[in-house]
């Protein structure tokens, strides 16, 4: 080899090795800056199924029981992995399956989540205290502790009775997700294709009506497209989509918004909060999705066998070895925020994860509330300001309470 090759050679390792130190420090750098924001910052979350989770397991938050909602590997939510993500104020589900509006019991359901809620603040108020307000959630981070301020997936509890929103209001609830899986008295929701309503029941009307009157924000999250619209006309103050992403990347599945819908809930100052779920977030995971689904259900059939069998364990679990899923990662979130940014502006976007409520779905980067700085650091790296991904982590969200707040004073 000549000197002349040896010398490019060694150059070009240099430039090489130069270039490739020089990328490795730089991601350092967004990492740790990332880390610092989510610990400066308050980080609101729409939309964390925790409640329900802890019923399925029968949990009792008692001082004695410290491994959830304290430490756990179970599920996605827990206080030392909030802490290490700057998790403050995570949205709690009080989340009401459809079932319980034709079978009963939806109120008493909504109770005894809520009284789980502040049960949890109650054998643990070094950790966690409920929240009714930002006022409240600064109270809170300040003294270290996480806020649990309350939303209710399913204004099934309601029932027919107008009064309901008030006593729910009373009982701490901050927002109300109209319906959620199937059409109910409210309104029509987005999964049910019978469109009971076209929209919003007369008595859908009374219950925005009322919410704006009591303060409790609309939120549009799971319902039809025709609710949302007369929604927008309707209500007297902002709203939120606590747990939605864009449509733009899913065609077709109007459980997100499409850009026309985005664009008007910000017209009206409200905030989208983006769900972090892989089939909200990219069609073809999606797709492949309901086709795997679709391959399992085909063979436990040939067996007489349901998903809920205990003989079908383990044929499920060896197909899930032998068919990875595909997950969305945390640069495609970062592309449904920048979608709404472009198509709003940056006042009018949020976290709302869908953590404890979407499965194994959750994309490579997202997959617990210890993981908000990785996405902090992809909004970095694509050039947002620290203010600008301050009103992403909080502000957006503080600004639409207290103007439904303010709406609420001047209807007393």
């Amino acid at each position: 080899m000549s000197q002349k090759m040896l010398l490019t050679l060694c150059f070009s390792f240099i430039i090489i090795t130069s270039s490739t130190l020089s990328g490795q420090s730089i991601d350092a750098a967004l990492r740790a800056k990332a880390q610092q924001l989510a610990e400066r910052y308050i980080i609101t979350d729409g939309h964390v199924d925790l409640p329900y989770r802890l019923r399925i397991q029968n949990f009792r938050p008692t001082k004695e029981y410290l491994g959830i909602p304290i430490s756990t590997k179970d599920g996605d939510f827990d206080y030392e992995r909030s802490k290490k993500g700057g998790l403050d104020a995570p949205f709690m589900s009080i989340y009401i399956p459809a079932s319980y509006q034709t079978e009963g019991g939806a109120k008493e359901l909504a109770d005894s989540l809520i009284d789980m809620v502040s049960a949890i603040t109650v054998a643990h108020p070094d950790k966690f205290m409920l929240a009714n307000s930002p006022a409240d959630v600064r109270v809170a981070f300040e003294a270290g502790k996480i806020a649990l301020p309350m939303g209710m997936e399913n204004g099934a509890p309601i029932g027919d009775d107008l009064s309901n929103v008030a006593y729910f209001r009373k009982r701490g609830i901050d927002y109300i997700t109209l319906t959620h899986s199937k059409d109910n008295l409210i309104c029509d929701s987005s999964y049910d294709t019978t469109r009971t309503w076209n929209g919003l029941s007369p008595f859908g009307r009374e219950v925005v009506a009322e919410m704006n009157r009591v303060g409790i924000m609309v939120d549009i999250s799971h319902v039809s497209d025709s609710t949302f619209w007369q929604v927008m006309e309707l209500s007297q103050a902002p709203c939120i989509a606590s747990h939605s992403s864009a449509r733009k990347f899913t065609p077709g599945f109007e459980r997100n918004m499409n850009d026309d819908m985005i664009k008007a809930l910000a017209r009206k100052g409200g905030v989208i909060q983006i769900n972090f779920g892989s089939t909200f977030l990219d069609g073809k995971v999606a797709a492949q999705r309901d086709s795997l689904r679709a391959l399992l259900q085909d063979i436990l059939a040939e067996k007489d066998l349901s998903f809920r069998d205990d003989a079908a364990e383990p044929i499920i679990e060896k197909f899930q070895q032998e068919h990875p899923a595909l997950f969305a990662d945390v640069n495609t979130v970062a592309d449904h925020i920048d979608h709404v940014v472009a198509l709003s502006g940056v006042d009018y976007v949020a976290f709302g994860s869908d953590f404890d409520g979407v499965g194994d779905s959750l994309p490579t980067g997202l997959k617990d509330v210890s993981m908000y700085p990785n996405l902090i650091m992809e909004l970095l790296r694509r050039g947002y300001q620290e203010d600008e991904i301050a009103k992403i982590c909080y502000s957006n969200v503080f600004r639409v309470w207290r103007q439904v707040a303010l709406v609420a004073e001047f209807q007393q």
